[in-house]
């Protein structure tokens, strides 16, 4: 088996060889059938976009919204990440990333990143549903190679509810615990966008035998800022329900907590699953 990068270094190897351009060096254990694991690609977008017009931001410059389109696949090699600002107001920055490789464009990018504003609305923070099993009452989801996508041998995955995929179950929703594989940790915003997308639609649990399926678009809202405050390298939990599904495609949202329970991301996706 070829080693592998963990997240850390693969962030950390990367180049700027443009002042709007930064480059990833993608290996083959961050794939995802034939693409690169879409959460990878976002969070490589987003860390661009911090290195392009985020060093003349203060700290509390935060992540709130990314709006991706996959629009084909990244496979081996670099992924070049050119980054334009689109606007930057007083409270708000609009930012759009391009993601190529080889000349073509591989996904497109909008992010928003704003400052907390002072505000006579008063907070309003969801708590974590419960589940029955905790991460710790669980086993890890085993990584087999040709079998299981090869992203996953970076994620520790635990099913609290619902199926594993394309084992003809009757679910429709997903709770999983999950962590990253890494002794360096990860900035919580990457993460979060990363985390956010790591779980397969759960419709695929209604499949009996395997075929692939592949994110469209993903539309993700960052919350609650004060929750970058909590441990980043506990388990994580996603939470899936599928909405809707006809003709190959599903529509689903995910919610996802940190480790310490507070909501850190709600996601919108269109998923075209094939079979």
């Amino acid at each position: 088996m070829n080693p592998t990068t963990p997240f850390s270094e693969l962030i950390a190897r990367r180049t700027a060889p443009d002042q709007a351009v930064v480059r990833f060096d993608i290996s083959d254990d961050w794939l995802q059938g034939r693409t690169t694991f879409g959460g990878l690609i976002a969070a490589c977008a987003v860390q661009a976009m911090r290195d392009v017009a985020g060093s003349a931001w203060d700290g509390h410059v935060a992540l709130l919204a990314l709006q991706t389109s996959f629009v084909g696949p990244v496979g081996l090699g670099t992924m070049d990440v050119s980054v334009q600002v689109l606007r930057e107001g007083r409270n708000l920055r609009q930012l759009q990333a391009t993601a190529t490789q080889q000349g073509q464009t591989a996904a497109v990018l909008l992010a928003v990143f704003g400052v907390q504003r002072t505000t006579a609305l008063p907070p309003l923070e969801p708590a974590q549903p419960e589940v029955e099993r905790r991460a710790a009452d669980l086993p890890a989801l085993p990584f087999l190679p040709g079998v299981t996508p090869n992203f996953t041998q970076h994620l520790d995955f635990r099913w609290a509810e619902g199926q594993p995929p394309f084992t003809g179950g009757d679910f429709w929703h997903s709770r999983i615990h999950v962590r990253l594989k890494d002794p360096q940790p990860a900035a919580h915003e990457l993460l979060a966008v990363m985390l956010a997308d790591a779980a397969p639609t759960p419709a695929l649990t209604r499949l009996a035998q395997r075929g692939p399926a592949s994110s469209v678009t993903w539309a993700l809202e960052l919350a609650v800022p004060d929750a970058t405050d909590d441990d980043c390298s506990g388990f994580w939990r996603i939470d899936k329900d599928t909405r809707a599904a006809a003709g190959g495609y599903v529509n689903e949202t995910t919610r996802l907590w940190t480790p310490g329970g507070r909501l850190a991301a709600h996601g919108y996706q269109v998923v075209a699953v094939y079979g």
